[in-house]
């Protein structure tokens, strides 16, 4: 089973396959390679695995689910 995270890119640094950002996960910040989801800008939501943004999502989804895991934690 895999496990993707939703997260809040908070800045970018880099270029092409050394494109990266720091990526809050409901408060705790990460670098994270923006490799595969070019369009990503600050203040995007993106899908999080191992490491790399792999897909983009809607604010109000990644609440949600940022939710949900909030609420597993508990």
């Amino acid at each position: 089973m895999c496990l993707a995270v939703p997260g809040k890119i908070l800045s970018i640094s880099g270029h092409d396959l050394m494109r990266s950002g720091k990526v809050s996960f409901g408060g705790v910040v990460k670098e994270v390679s923006l490799a595969y989801v070019p369009e990503a800008e600050v203040g995007n939501y993106v899908i999080v695995h191992v490491g790399f943004a792999i897909s983009l999502l809607d604010e109000a989804e990644a609440e949600e689910t940022l939710a949900y895991l909030q609420k597993m934690a508990t």
